[in-house]
């Protein structure tokens, strides 16, 4: 039987802290009934195997997402809660998408990813972006088009090739593919151009 209790908050920031996630930590949304996206097309699916077997495919109503540039400008973190279980527990995973910028589109993207078991003693991370790939991603403006304020729907799909380790005990997990279509949202003055990924064809 799993210990039921949080992960403590100095081993979650240390993860956080690797993938660039530390500046806003996992929390409860404030953005509601809709789920993820307000148009209703969010989602997101994952084939996990190890030491949990589980194959997510997760609908916007019953996601919860968020995402924003990473605090050094090297790409992307999208953030993921499925539902929430009556016993407090769930699920989120944190994808922390390097070399690409606001707006563009990119391929063979190095992305750093954490696992959390929401009110479970279990968290686990690659703890670096040389583990897993978005294949491919892409960016479409979402929202109102005029302000500071601006959202895009974020399309993804990718694979990793090695495990992510468990942070409190002898555990790993391989998200063997995953896809999702989430939201980032970017506060600060837009680029003169897109950042582009050098990788890209």
């Amino acid at each position: 039987m799993p210990v039921h209790r949080t992960v403590s908050a100095l081993a979650l920031a240390a993860v956080l802290t690797g993938s660039g996630y530390a500046a806003s930590a996992p929390h409860q949304s404030t953005h509601a009934p809709q789920g993820c996206i307000a148009t209703g097309n969010g989602f997101l699916r994952a084939r996990i195997r190890g030491a949990l077997d589980l194959d997510i495919d997760f609908r916007n109503s019953e996601l919860e997402c968020d995402g924003s540039p990473r605090p050094d400008g090297s790409g992307i973190r999208l953030s993921f809660a499925g539902p929430l279980r009556a016993d407090g527990r769930r699920v989120r995973m944190v994808f922390g998408v390097g070399s690409i910028g606001e707006g563009a589109a990119g391929r063979a993207l190095p992305t750093n990813l954490t696992v959390i078991f929401e009110g479970e003693d279990r968290l686990f991370a690659t703890r670096g972006d040389a583990n897993c790939t978005v294949d491919e991603l892409r960016q479409e403006r979402i929202g109102d088009l005029a302000g500071p304020r601006r959202t895009y729907r974020v399309v993804a799909r990718g694979f990793c090739v090695s495990p992510a380790n468990a942070i409190s005990r002898d555990e790993r997990i391989l998200v063997s593919s995953f896809d999702f279509a989430g939201r980032a949202t970017f506060e600060e003055e837009p680029p003169s151009r897109p950042l582009e990924d050098t990788r890209e064809r």
